[in-house]
C-alpha cells in the first residue's frame, strides 16, 4: 500500500508492505509466484534485511533452503559485519550476519520489503560477496 503523507518520515508518500499482509492469500500467493522464480535461479540460501524483510521466510520455506538474518550491527553473536553504510533518513549502521550463515559458492537471495536509498542493500552485497558466495537478485 502507498501511504500519502507519512509525517514521522518526512516522506510525501511511503510504501508499506502491510497492505498486501491484510490478504493472506494473496500474500501466500506472491510468496508462491516468488518462490517459483527463484527455484529457476538456483538459490540455495535467502538472506533478509531486518525486520520486514524477515517476513519473506515464507518463500525459503516453499524452496526448502535456508533463511539467513541479516541484522543490526552487535545483535548477532559470532557474527561479522559489512562497512558502515548511510541510513535512509538519517544517521550511519552496519549490518551482520552469523558467520558460517552464508559460505563460498552459496547462490544467495537478498530480499526485503523495500529499498529507499539502497545503503542497506548495497552493505548486503558487498558482504555476501565478501564471503565468496554470489548474489543472484535483490527482491
Amino acid at each position: 500500500a502507498v501511504i500519502p503523507y507519512f509525517p514521522y518520515k518526512k516522506l510525501d508518500k511511503f510504501y508499506d508492505i502491510q497492505g498486501l499482509m491484510k490478504y493472506p492469500k494473496l500474500f501466500d500467493a506472491v510468496c508462491t509466484a516468488m518462490a517459483k522464480r527463484y527455484r529457476k535461479m538456483g538459490v540455495t540460501k535467502i538472506a533478509a534485511f531486518e525486520a520486514r524483510g524477515f517476513l519473506f521466510a515464507t518463500v525459503s520455506i516453499k524452496l526448502g533452503v535456508p533463511f539467513v538474518l541479516l541484522r543490526k550491527d552487535g545483535k548477532l553473536p559470532n557474527s561479522m559485519s559489512s562497512a558502515p553504510y548511510t541510513k535512509e533518513y538519517e544517521g550511519v549502521e552496519s549490518i551482520c550476519i552469523q558467520n558460517g550463515a552464508i559460505v563460498e559458492g552459496d547462490k544467495v537471495l537478498l530480499i526485503d520489503d523495500l529499498i529507499a536509498t539502497g545503503g542497506t542493500l548495497c552493505a548486503g552485497i558487498e558482504l555476501v560477496k565478501a564471503l565468496k558466495a554470489e548474489v543472484i537478485e535483490c527482491g
